[in-house]
């Protein structure tokens, strides 16, 4: 396996930021990689920007180093648009960690319009802090449907539980087919149809029982809409992981429905991963 990337965290000065640069440091240190700070000033050249810009990447810098004094962290202060410049930035790194909420360019929806420019567009993981800071549950969630962008979600999710030590929750949530519930065999359909949703999972969990050492797996076959079924599962995650498209997304989107109303709307940080391109 090729050497990862840096962490990078996108930084524009708010609390949001702030806390993306700490989950960011966090995650660095845990699994031994660098960490990218980067803050895009979009109004390159006027001065009172540039130093409100300089003021808030050094600070954020300073917090990193804080809170992972093990992590090799480094600061840059980029010109540009700010998700043209982020995307930019996904090259090289192994994730990309944002705030669900900023100032300037990370204003706009209610997610962001930066962290659904990014996690719609970037080949990398995109973590977006989403919820209020409370306890941890010990547990990654993620959902899964054996499709190609949910066997990446599989994978990113598996190595974040490994390097805490904790559960890993596989979720796999269908929607009931629109048939007539009085059509011939109808249960027996339905019955075989959760059953091969569940040893779709299973079997891609086993193959990679190797790396997960003494970590406990959880699985859970849900029928309801996928949306819902991973926002309640959010509830008692430390971060829910997603595909970018797959369990019932559209495949003309650029973030699948499902990813899309993810991130809207779970309580902890979510990880939305696509498959990496061959190089």
């Amino acid at each position: 396996m090729p050497d990862l990337g840096p962490i990078v965290v996108g930084v524009d000065g708010s609390p949001s930021a702030a806390k993306a640069v700490e989950w960011a440091a966090a995650d660095a240190a845990r699994r031994k990689l660098a960490l990218r700070i980067v803050h895009v000033c979009e109004r390159w050249g006027i001065p009172e920007e540039t130093e409100y810009c300089e003021g808030a990447l050094a600070a954020a810098a300073d917090r990193a180093r804080l809170s992972a004094p093990g992590v090799e962290v480094t600061a840059e202060l980029l010109p540009g648009h700010v998700v043209e410049t982020l995307l930019g930035e996904a090259a090289g790194a192994e994730s990309i960690v944002l705030g669900s909420r900023g100032l300037g360019g990370f204003g706009g929806l209610l997610l962001g319009s930066v962290g659904l420019g990014v996690a719609g567009h970037a080949d990398v993981p995109v973590v977006i802090l989403r919820g209020p800071d409370r306890p941890q549950h010990g547990e990654i969630a993620v959902g899964f449907d054996g499709s190609e962008h949910s066997e990446a979600a599989l994978n990113y999710a598996l190595a974040q539980a490994v390097a805490r030590g904790i559960r890993l929750h596989v979720v796999y949530a269908w929607q009931m087919p629109v048939t007539a519930p009085y059509a011939a065999g109808y249960d027996e359909v339905m019955a075989r149809v959760a059953a091969d949703a569940s040893g779709a999972a299973r079997e891609q969990v086993a193959r990679r029982r190797d790396k997960l050492g003494d970590i406990e797996v959880k699985e859970s076959t849900l029928c309801e809409h996928p949306v819902a079924a991973l926002v309640d599962t959010s509830k008692t995650a430390d971060l829910l992981v997603v595909g970018s498209r797959g369990m019932g997304g559209f495949a003309s989107a650029v973030l699948g429905s499902v990813s899309h109303g993810v991130l809207h709307h779970a309580h902890c940080p979510v990880a939305v991963v696509r498959p990496r391109k061959e190089a």
